[in-house]
């Protein structure tokens, strides 16, 4: 039962990344409004992007889903943050349905890197 639980947090994590890329990828008038208002546009718009896509491909690699989860929990915290300090947390009349995405990855991305700590090169030495 655990792995099922992992695997679909795996999925729903990386579907809800890659869900976004359409938007960024394509110009969207949310994304350009997101990131322009940020003063980021379009570099932080289509690098945020890469950086996404990166993450829910490893996020599908076994033995790299604590690398995914790491990148995505970091892009995903810079997104919580700009929408707490910048943004607002409603974009666009979306009814904050962004920030809950952003919020369903960060936990997601938490919970497998949490799961995954002894493989993190960086710090197994401490769980040994």
């Amino acid at each position: 039962m655990k792995n099922k639980i992992d695997l679909v947090v795996r999925i729903a994590v990386a579907l809800i990344l890659v869900q976004t890329l359409y938007f960024k990828f394509s110009g969207a008038a949310e994304s350009v409004y997101i990131f322009s208002t940020l003063g980021i546009e379009p570099v932080g718009r289509i690098g945020s992007g890469i950086a996404e896509l990166i993450a829910a491909v490893l996020l599908l690699i076994p033995n790299l889903v604590w690398l995914g989860a790491g990148l995505a929990l970091g892009v995903i915290s810079g997104a919580i943050l700009s929408h707490l300090t910048v943004l607002g947390i409603v974009i666009m009349d979306d009814g904050g349905t962004l920030f809950i995405l952003a919020l369903l990855v960060f936990f997601g991305s938490a919970f497998l890197l949490w799961k995954r700590k002894k493989q993190i090169p960086i710090i197994e030495k401490f769980f040994k």
